[in-house]
């Protein structure tokens, strides 16, 4: 145990570093590539900054994940749906970092890495809600898909001021990989405790080049990634009745609240929901208080002494998990709405 607590520990400072020494690369090709994020009216930053630094994380976590499977730690289905799924979305984020790539045809790309991935992992797991179990068959594959896509564009919409997207990754990770130890039929060795490290770690490096005030940012390549990867662990983690679907929602809490307000206020109000803005709560708050820092150290904190406590509860009576998510993410959403999420 303590031999595979220092692997674990070692992966992670593994990540960090190369993570870090491949985004400095990364930050060289954007310089050179004149890879630039010009502020605008819908721009919550306000100096020209290098983006597409989360390929660094994308590069390692497909190495990482190949050595896993080379050494028998992730079986062929689950490395198939991680390694597929993350090309082709990383893929597509990338490319609409270099030039501008239309709503329709992201959509469709994610739609697809999507349906790959669901295909490799057996669709959607059983769901229970107060003890009724539901097994949503067939249908669980359109579910699927309408699942992962709303959580790989919950970090497109939510990576637009510093460090808030790559903190929320590592905080969802590091929780994730921790609950899944507090599970008895989990070692430290379980393949999924260790994909879940890597992308902690990945995370952690590339913070050091995005915390506020930012020297690159993660753009599409990088959010969309780590949405879709954490979404699909999710469904992977609880196809193995290791954690439940609730547990996630709860961990995502403060993405899935300012992010689905701010959606519906745009769809009510006939906006191109769609479409580059800068309504968020989030956003708004950073200009109330002109920091970045104050706005995601605020989400950290909210993270850690919120919704952990409720993580954790749902770990423990997972019967209970539905209920307990509810009150968990109700505030969140009364916060969102305060904070004028999806106001101009």
């Amino acid at each position: 145990m303590i031999t595979t607590f220092f692997i674990l520990l070692g992966t992670f400072l593994a990540g960090t570093g190369i993570v870090w020494a491949l985004t400095r690369v990364i930050l060289s090709y954007a310089e050179s590539a004149a890879l630039i994020d010009i502020p605008n009216d819908r721009s919550s930053h306000v100096s020209p900054t290098p983006r597409g630094g989360g390929l660094s994380m994308v590069i390692f976590f497909l190495a990482a994940i190949s050595i896993l499977y080379a050494f028998d730690r992730l079986g062929i289905d689950e490395f198939m749906a991680l390694f597929g799924g993350s090309v082709l979305v990383a893929g597509i984020g990338f490319r609409d970092d270099h030039c501008a790539v239309a709503a329709s045809w992201r959509l469709v790309v994610h739609s697809l890495a999507a349906i790959w991935s669901l295909a490799w992992i057996g669709g959607v797991p059983v769901i229970s809600i107060g003890g009724l179990v539901i097994d949503p068959g067939w249908f669980g594959y359109p579910m699927g898909v309408v699942f992962l896509v709303w959580f790989l564009n919950l970090f497109n919409f939510m990576d637009g001021i510093d460090g808030i997207a790559g903190s929320e990754a590592l905080f969802i990770s590091l929780g994730a990989a921790g609950f899944c130890l507090l599970s008895p039929a989990v070692s430290a060795a379980d393949g999924a405790v260790q994909i879940l490290i890597v992308v902690a770690g990945g995370c952690a490096g590339f913070l050091l080049w995005n915390w506020p005030p930012a020297s690159i940012f993660m753009g599409d390549a990088g959010s969309g990634f780590l949405g879709f990867i954490l979404g699909l662990m999710a469904l992977i983690t609880a196809h193995r009745e290791i954690l439940t679907i609730w547990l996630w929602l709860i961990l995502f809490g403060v993405f899935i609240a300012d992010a689905t307000v701010t959606l519906l206020r745009r769809i009510l109000r006939g906006e191109r929901w769609y479409e580059a803005h800068r309504s968020h709560a989030y956003q708004h708050a950073s200009r109330r208080f002109q920091s970045h820092r104050i706005v995601t150290l605020a989400v950290v904190v909210i993270n850690t002494l919120w919704l952990l406590p409720w993580a954790l509860a749902a770990q423990i009576w997972p019967d209970s998990g539905f209920l307990l998510s509810c009150l968990a993410l109700a505030p969140l959403f009364l916060f969102a709405y305060r904070f004028d999420a999806g106001m101009l």
